[in-house]
């Protein structure tokens, strides 16, 4: 058979990578604890169950749904944006239902982006920040990420050449993997880059929900003028605890939103009714939920850092997302370290490769797991450090 050339071009994605090592251990009779996957471990607000159960028995619900979204999903979207963020959006233009980020980070390349357009794409950073330029056959200039610089990119250092073919900015924090946190005026010059190339931003807000010690995430649509330049999407998975739900939304310059649209009617069939009326219960009535959900990561990340620094590794506990990034031992690279501690601990954590070339020297492991079992795999990498099983 002859397959499109497209999937070569793309790396294996790195959870399916990660689930595949994880059964092949289990398989073996070994316990294996993951911290590899950002996957929250407890459920979905009751309100909110409740919601899709009474939602998904009633009939009316069994159709198509509106390829704009229903009316009730797109103000209670706008509604929770002037509550949040002190943003104003048109719920008939500049909102509209998303199967989740990955979906929409997809969707929006196809949209925006032509075979030869440039992406500009933060390194590390989310997968598919590479894989969806790729899939519509643009080009993926990486914007590197530097600690020194706080792991925001340096617009100002992208060659003039790139930046004149770029056609869309890919932007996310709080940040995945390093939970790096925005400082001020980033993202205003954001903007001011996007004007003077005619560049589309897209913000990836996928966990602003999630912050600790009073750190307030901002929506870069709080920015004067970012509605005129870009869009943000915005998801339900970890503040909700909704991974499987894929619910979300892509919010901002209505242009955007509209092709955005336009695109998905040809591709999919919109979000199943039923999750629309489950997540405005999730925007209204579970809206402090994320506080709760917070307050159980902190507690991991303060049980983690504090186990790490115990032991020499250089960890600086994030303002927000449930996720460690970490500077792997010396001596060490990214996959040598991360493949021991699979051998040796039975613990998975993801290499910091897997999210761009300017992770290597660093690996991220996920908060997402029970107390109990973050305690002992953060136990099992400190007992092999220290029996110089893997040498710090």
């Amino acid at each position: 058979m002859k397959f499109a050339r497209r999937l070569d071009q793309v790396p294996p994605y790195l959870f399916a990578e990660l689930e595949r090592k994880i059964a092949e251990k289990q398989r073996a009779g070994i316990d294996v604890i993951s911290l590899g996957i950002g996957d929250p471990d407890l459920p979905t607000p009751e309100p909110v169950v409740a919601a899709l159960a009474e939602a998904a028995s009633d009939p009316s619900t069994h159709r198509y749904p509106s390829n704009q979204g229903s009316k009730e999903f797109r103000e209670a979207a706008a509604g929770f944006y002037r509550r949040r963020f002190g943003v104003e959006l048109d719920p008939a233009t500049e909102v509209i239902p998303a199967l989740g980020g990955k979906e929409a980070v997809g969707h929006v390349c196809l949209a925006l982006l032509d075979p030869g357009d440039v992406c500009l794409s933060p390194d590390p950073g989310y997968p598919p920040y590479t894989s969806g330029p790729l899939f519509a056959e643009a080009e993926v200039e990486y914007l590197p990420l530097e600690e020194e610089n706080g792991f925001l990119p340096d617009l100002d250092a992208v060659p003039g050449e790139r930046a004149a073919g770029a056609n869309v900015l890919f932007l996310n924090y709080p940040n995945n993997p390093t939970g790096a946190v925005v400082e001020p005026g980033f993202f205003e010059r954001a903007v001011e880059f996007a004007r003077e190339h005619h560049v589309v931003v897209v913000h990836d807000n996928a966990y602003s929900e999630i912050t600790f010690d009073g750190y307030r995430a901002p929506s870069f649509l709080e920015t004067r003028g970012a509605k005129e330049v870009g869009i943000e999407i915005f998801s339900l998975s970890k503040g909700w605890n909704m991974t499987g739900w894929r619910s979300g939304l892509v919010a901002g310059n209505a242009e955007v939103v509209e092709r955005y649209r336009q695109l998905k009617t040809n591709l999919d069939s919109g979000m199943f009714e039923a999750v629309q009326r489950a997540t405005v219960v999730a925007l209204t009535v579970a809206e402090s939920f994320p506080g709760e959900m917070s307050e159980v990561y902190r507690r991991r990340r303060d049980l983690v850092a504090e186990a790490f620094a115990a032991i020499g590794l250089e960890v600086e506990p994030p303002k927000a997302t449930p996720y460690f990034w970490v500077r792997v031992p010396e001596g060490y690279t990214s996959e040598s370290f991360v493949e021991l501690v699979l051998e040796r601990a039975a613990v998975v954590v993801s290499p910091g490769p897997a999210y761009g070339p300017s992770g290597e020297g660093f690996f991220r492991i996920s908060l997402t797991v029970p107390d109990d079992r973050l305690e002992e795999a953060v136990g099992r990498i400190e007992s092999s450090l220290r029996a110089g099983i893997i040498e710090a």
